[in-house]
């Protein structure tokens, strides 16, 4: 079973090119012409992301960077362990709907601390999962296709996130 699962995967992506080039070809769709110029659209899109990605990544890194994010985290440990939410999985939780990489390092710091099978690492894991990096996304998305009003996406995306946070602790609290 493992086999045929790796077999799968290995052949799983060409065979979704072919088909995509086949069903192209079948339709007379200028394959080649319109792969490069897709290609200059999204290289267009990258360009003008760029700078919302910089000031989205100087913001972050001053934010860990100055200690207000270990002082947030002094100041609301009494309320953390009121709720038994470990406060070392606090940072966690600011940084995951801000910044996937700076999320995942956090992830990866707690775990190689407390262990993966650890109360801080599962829960921290789960919560890797069960969120999502809602003002990257709206950053980045609604940046490439020039929306100014985002309001309701960030108050939703960012429920959502607290949402995943307050179940990630609760499904690791109970199952484990």
């Amino acid at each position: 079973m493992t086999q045929i699962i790796s077999a799968i995967s290995l052949w799983i992506i060409p065979a979704l090119i072919s088909l995509i080039i086949v069903f192209a070809v079948w339709n007379r769709v200028p394959v080649y012409e319109t792969f490069v110029e897709g290609a200059k659209d999204g290289f267009q899109i990258a360009i003008n992301i760029i700078p919302h990605l910089v000031g989205m990544m100087v913001a972050i890194t001053v934010f860990r960077e100055s200690g207000a994010l270990e002082l947030l985290t002094g100041y609301l440990r009494p309320f953390l362990n009121l709720i038994n939410f470990p406060a070392e999985v606090f940072p966690l939780a600011i940084i995951r709907p801000i910044s996937g990489t700076g999320a995942l390092a956090i992830t990866s710091d707690l775990i190689a601390v407390h262990g993966a099978d650890s109360l801080v690492g599962r829960l921290a894991s789960t919560m890797q999962g069960s969120t999502d990096t809602t003002l990257y996304i709206i950053t980045v998305y609604f940046g490439a296709v020039g929306i100014k009003k985002s309001g309701y996406a960030v108050k939703v995306g960012l429920f959502a996130d607290l949402v995943g946070i307050i179940a990630s602790l609760i499904i690791v609290s109970f199952y484990f």
